[in-house]
């Protein structure tokens, strides 16, 4: 009996030794095969480099070559310029304004110009010289995004709102969800955009929002209706407490008394004018709310900010030849150097 306690710990720790080995093992081979992978793309890497090395002159003379190409390229094409314009859709017009956007670059591509000019009302020569659209998300504060984010989880159901985080809303975030948004122009004709806002503006209203406005019409103006009768009967009230008050201030000393008994004085009658008032100021604040908003929300749209006269100048590095055309035969020296040492590979290869 001795003997096999004294034999148990001996293995176990044989059984923890194999068992730290093994684990040893494992993780000894997945470094090694990390490290395989980096020595293979290390190889791949200097197997592309390498005949770019041993053939330096001529590569650096066909990219000197490529770069003089593109800086000639460069001078002889039509310079690019842009400019912004920050707009604030309302009555849902923002989906007409993106439906536009892509309508007028899909004439651009097509060159219906005839059909650019007159949308815009300009000369067909002016409207070959623009580009494309593009339309964005225009400038937001964090306050905005956290009032959207709020807006957001009051239509949504509770249950899914707690799934909701913010930073969730604002990846998820469609381009339309946004209220102000930003609208580049891009021509070749540096002084062609404040022409365009014409075009734009015409867009904005259509019969959807038209119908939009008029419902948001109807019911500011049934609101004021209501808080306009309110008004009435307050001021029946307030009218009637006056006499009410006249009456007693007038007749300070009138009593009430039946055969024998003691004359009463009559309490005066307890009126609510404080009330009313503070209530006709919340009413009175109401309607001037409504008048507010058909006189600042009469429009399809605001107009934050509008096309410059002047353009300004793209000067996208990415975009220029010189830097184009040599990165590119740089890419594709490098592809043809790989695909040749793989073609000779598989035909040296022995089974």
């Amino acid at each position: 009996m001795s003997e096999n306690s004294a034999n148990n710990p001996q293995n176990e720790e044989v059984d923890l030794g194999q068992l730290f080995n093994a684990i040893g093992r494992l993780f000894s081979n997945l470094f090694n095969f990390i490290a395989s992978i980096f020595k293979g793309l290390f190889k791949l890497l200097i197997y592309a480099l390498k005949p770019l090395i041993n053939n330096f002159k001529i590569i650096s003379i066909i990219l000197l070559a490529l770069a003089v190409i593109g800086f000639v390229a460069d001078k002889f094409r039509k310079d690019i310029y842009t400019s912004d314009m920050l707009v604030k859709p309302y009555f849902d017009s923002k989906y007409q304004l993106a439906n536009n956007v892509d309508y007028f670059n899909a004439l651009i591509k097509s060159s219906n110009y005839s059909e650019l000019s007159r949308i815009f009302e300009i000369d067909t020569s002016e409207a070959k010289e623009l580009i494309e659209f593009e339309m964005e998300i225009g400038p937001e504060t964090k306050n905005d995004l956290l009032i959207d984010y709020n807006e957001y989880l009051s239509e949504i159901d509770s249950t899914l709102a707690d799934d909701v985080s913010f930073d969730d809303f604002i990846a998820n975030r469609d381009i339309l969800a946004a209220s102000i948004f930003s609208i580049k122009a891009k021509a070749h004709q540096i002084d062609i955009f404040k022409s365009l806002e014409k075009g734009f503006i015409n867009t904005f209203e259509n019969e959807y929002s038209k119908k939009l406005k008029e419902i948001r019409d109807d019911k500011l103006d049934k609101n004021k209706e209501i808080y306009l009768g309110q008004l009435e009967k307050i001021d029946s009230l307030q009218n009637t407490y006056l006499k009410i008050k006249t009456f007693e201030s007038e007749n300070p000393s009138s009593s009430i008394s039946s055969s024998n008994v003691i004359p009463l004085v009559q309490e005066k009658t307890k009126t609510k004018e404080y009330e009313l008032f503070q209530e006709e100021l919340k009413i009175r604040e109401r309607i001037r709310a409504i008048e507010e908003k058909k006189i600042e929300e009469n429009d399809y749209y605001d107009i934050l900010s509008g096309f410059e006269e002047v353009g300004r100048k793209e000067l996208e590095i990415t975009e220029r030849n010189i830097v184009l055309l040599p990165a590119l035969g740089m890419i594709l020296m490098v592809i043809s150097f790989l695909l040749y040492n793989v073609f000779n590979y598989i035909k040296d290869y022995e089974e």
